[in-house]
């Protein structure tokens, strides 16, 4: 699947919405990318802009903005009230969706590495991207801010790690970084009591509340031996909350940060709240998320709260939002919108139209058409898109049939494997175009230079070797969900066989039909050694699923016979 990072670069000019306006549309003018958000600020003179993209993509647009950023604002003449050391103070790099934060680390350090180079700046490393300790803290790496740089780049102590160690009057430096995503979410009370919700607050976050002797309101501070506070930490790693009195709403919420998800998830940051608050005797009536949000976030939500019910995890993406939204309250203040709140849907938008978004009387007409695509490996896909869906069904009927409440774990988790192939193979039913749309593209470069003959033979070459991959990976998904389908036909809701029977007949469609593909496309592949190793082990999973397919309808004969 797609990978995602967020890029949110604060530019050093906040009050010329020209300047502004040039930077953005450098970021704007690389596909691959969305722009999310600008936010200039006039008091601060600082601007932070929100993209996100493909990870190639980002980092080059995160480079030209950068680049543009260093041509227009004047450092020397720049005042504001945040703290800030360049012309673009820092650049963070954020996992979005189907990346790790290592990977993350090695596109920001690979962006901070080409600042230095290309654009003459002094580049520091900072949070996850840091190369030295002392550097993870943003803090650090900016004390002294701009007016100190030209004395701090003299220290071998904070040599910058890329780019010259020599002050550079008009743009300064800049701190190139790799962080977690941070959610800004509100948790709506029913009070308008902001010392309560503060109260709340302090249960929860992190950080906690000051230690007082005796009574806990008013007693004294307790201190350590430099002479700081003592504190009593809270139930909730990775987040920061307090509490406010929201006056357009006309109730106290407790606004967190929540500045790892993957620590402390959505999720739990809403019920420990709720926890905390009924020991308070106050209830949480809902809450909000401000801006926007990976979708990873809310299908883990959805299926949390339907775990705790005990029903079926193994459902669509929409019905596990549709769960996180009412089970959190999200839509108590304003209407929730996916395709305005999270950000992969956000990004689909700037997308070609999907053959799976189509109506099944649309698609047929788009593959009855005299266009070559859709063809044969998207209809394979579909099919086994469909037989999957099939046994995904009668798991998750199997799951809610009465007498069988002791099973629902069991049958969740077939579910949940049966989705995730489905995911799989719809994603497939419109790359198998894309890939055929490649090798069109390639045939389509200019040949006329030995050059030119050379990058398009190249170029089709590899689109060939994609056009081959593609229909493979149906074959092995397709397969991969005759194991769902039997187990299915097995233990599955009786009243329900024949479904699944239907699904093994669609997956061993699947399975042959996308092999049908890969051998078509093998044949103008120079690589005999790959086409040879594709073709023998397409054969044996076709074997397979041709054997599979008599054993699971022999298993549904003897099941009706009884």
């Amino acid at each position: 699947m797609k990978q995602i990072i967020e890029c949110v670069p604060n530019f050093s000019e906040g009050r010329d919405l020209a300047v502004i306006e040039k930077i953005t549309n450098e970021i704007e003018s690389v596909d691959g990318v969305k722009l999310l958000d600008v936010d200039p600020g006039s008091a601060t003179n600082r601007t932070v802009v929100t993209f996100v993209g493909t990870p190639a993509e980002v980092v080059e647009a995160a480079f030209r903005a950068i680049k543009k950023a260093s041509e227009l604002i004047d450092m020397s003449k720049h005042k504001g009230e945040h703290p800030r050391m360049g012309a673009t103070d820092v650049c963070p790099l954020v996992p979005v969706a189907n990346i790790s934060m290592e990977e993350v680390v090695e596109y920001a350090r690979a962006l901070a590495k080409r600042i230095g180079e290309e654009l003459d700046i002094p580049v520091y490393c900072y949070e996850r991207a840091a190369f030295k300790p002392e550097r993870r803290n943003l803090a650090n790496c900016r004390k002294g801010e701009y007016e100190g740089l030209a004395e701090r780049l003299t220290s071998s102590e904070w040599k910058p790690d890329f780019g010259p160690a020599k002050f550079q009057p008009r743009w300064g430096a800049t701190a190139v970084g790799a962080r977690d995503f941070l959610v800004a979410y509100n948790i709506n009370l029913n009070t308008t009591s902001t010392r309560r919700a503060n109260a709340i607050a302090f249960d929860v976050r992190e950080r906690g509340r000051v230690q007082r002797q005796g009574n806990p309101l008013t007693g004294k501070i307790v201190k350590d031996e430099k002479g700081d506070p003592v504190y009593i930490p809270g139930s909730l790693k990775e987040v920061k909350a307090i509490g406010w009195f929201i006056e357009e709403y006309g109730v106290a919420q407790i606004s967190m940060n929540l500045t790892n998800i993957r620590v402390t998830p959505i999720h739990i940051a809403f019920d420990e709240v709720c926890k905390k608050a009924a020991e308070r005797g106050i209830r949480v009536t809902g809450s909000e998320l401000v801006g926007l949000v990976p979708l990873k976030a809310m299908l883990d939500a959805g299926k949390y709260f339907l775990a705790m019910q005990q029903r079926s995890l193994g459902v669509s993406d929409a019905e596990l939002i549709k769960i996180a939204v009412k089970s959190m309250g999200l839509d108590e203040l304003k209407p929730f919108r996916p395709e305005e709140k999270i950000i992969e849907y956000m990004m689909g938008g700037a997308e070609e139209k999907r053959l799976v978004g189509m109506s099944v009387e649309a698609f047929a007409d788009e593959t009855s058409s005299e266009s070559p695509a859709p063809g044969g490996g998207s209809v394979a896909a579909t099919v086994g898109a469909l037989g999957v869906s099939l046994a995904t069904m009668v798991a998750n009927l199997s799951s809610h049939k009465r007498g069988w409440d002791e099973h629902w774990e069991l049958f969740s988790k077939w579910a949940e494997k049966g989705q995730e192939i489905k995911k799989e193979l719809l994603f497939l039913v419109d790359e198998d175009t894309r890939a055929f749309n490649r090798i069109m593209d390639a045939f389509g470069m200019p040949k006329t230079t030995g050059e030119e003959k050379k990058a398009r033979h190249d170029a089709i070459q590899e689109a060939t070797r994609y056009a081959i991959e593609i229909p493979f990976r149906v074959m092995q998904q397709a397969y991969a969900s005759m194991e769902v389908i039997q187990a299915m036909v097995e233990k599955g809701n009786p009243n329900s066989v024949t479904d699944a029977g239907v699904g093994a007949l669609c997956a061993r469609t699947a399975v042959i039909g996308a092999y049908l593909n890969v051998k078509i496309n093998s044949v103008d592949l120079d690589d005999k050694d790959y086409v040879s190793h594709v073709i023998k082990e397409g054969a044996e999973i076709e074997a397979a699923a041709r054997n599979k397919e008599v054993e699971i309808l022999e298993l549904l004969e003897n099941k009706l016979s009884k």
